[in-house]
């Protein structure tokens, strides 16, 4: 374990957190986290997940603007026109044939261009884990209470490729997310407005 680790796994902690309780940190935390995962898995030679946690600190940034009502979300009304933040709601199902169909069109990208590059450790879980964080943060944008299926995908994934690549803090940190997943189901399912 390097310093590096555990102060993103400490980071994460309070990231998870704020995102259960989908409060006003979560976005802030949410860029910060991204900075330091940037280095973590390029250095553990994670090219997808490191560029994941590039597209994840612009996503921060767009989400942060949505969930304050400065920028529209997909659930947006016309009539709506008061600024102020979104509530959790359900994705819409005109949504989940383009939300698998990018899963799927990443996946198969993410992995050839790894395999290709001869870099990444495990160019498949690795593509496989970007490609459903992608749509996960973009409903995680929209506050989509459904957007914790796509981490009870990726978490286990990210337990075991932290834990192959000496990153243990981040293995164990990946591990709670797990269990904030169910919790997290739970309770935005329950918030829902729709």
């Amino acid at each position: 374990m390097n310093t590096l680790d555990i102060i993103g796994a400490v980071i994460g902690l309070f990231y998870i957190v704020s995102e259960y309780r989908a409060d006003r940190w979560f976005w802030p935390l949410c860029l910060l986290m991204s900075l330091f995962y940037i280095i973590i898995d390029f250095s553990a030679h994670y090219y997808a997940n490191g560029t994941i946690c590039c597209y994840n600190f612009v996503m921060s940034i767009y989400g942060l603007l949505v969930w304050r009502g400065v920028l529209r979300s997909a659930n947006h009304k016309d009539n709506d026109s008061k600024q102020e933040e979104i509530p959790i709601s359900s994705c819409p199902k005109k949504y989940w044939p383009w939300l698998l169909l990018a899963v799927g069109v990443l996946t198969l990208l993410l992995a050839q261009v790894l395999g290709a590059l001869k870099e990444s450790h495990q160019p498949w879980i690795d593509g496989l884990t970007s490609a459903i964080s992608i749509v996960g943060m973009f409903m995680v944008s929209q506050k989509w209470w459904q957007q914790w299926f796509c981490w009870m995908v990726v978490n286990p994934l990210m337990v075991y490729l932290f834990f192959v690549s000496g990153n243990y803090a981040s293995a164990i940190l990946y591990v709670v997310y797990c269990v904030f997943c169910i919790l997290g189901v739970v309770k935005w399912k329950k918030e829902s407005i729709s």
